[in-house]
């Protein structure tokens, strides 16, 4: 293969990874979360939520949610008190939507 080719078969490849359309979560099992955001971070468009037990999913914990809307993320303060529904893929994948501040500090 001369140069060229090797050249723009490998841009080829590039841009065509770029391109694709980001994997599919599959269904979700959505539950109901309340918790005090702890820290934010805006390049992975995570909040670290201390988290109260969700019956029959999982114990009280601190742990990284994503934020499915950026408009969502863009609104939460830490500190402030949440609900949020958090969406659990068959994929392993989970998010947090439906953010909602409660008004407590």
């Amino acid at each position: 293969m001369s140069r060229p080719s090797a050249i723009a078969t490998l841009l080829l490849l590039v841009c065509t990874s770029c391109s694709q359309k980001p994997a599919v979560k599959g269904p979700a099992k959505h539950y109901t979360l309340t918790g005090k955001v702890l820290s934010l971070n805006s390049k992975d468009r995570t909040a670290s939520v201390n988290a109260a037990a969700i019956p029959d999913y999982m114990e009280a914990m601190t742990m990284s949610y994503p934020i499915a809307s950026k408009s969502e993320f863009d609104s939460l303060r830490i500190g402030e008190q949440i609900q949020a529904t958090v969406n659990a893929y068959d994929s392993g994948d989970y998010d947090l939507s439906a953010v909602k501040d409660l008004g407590k500090k």
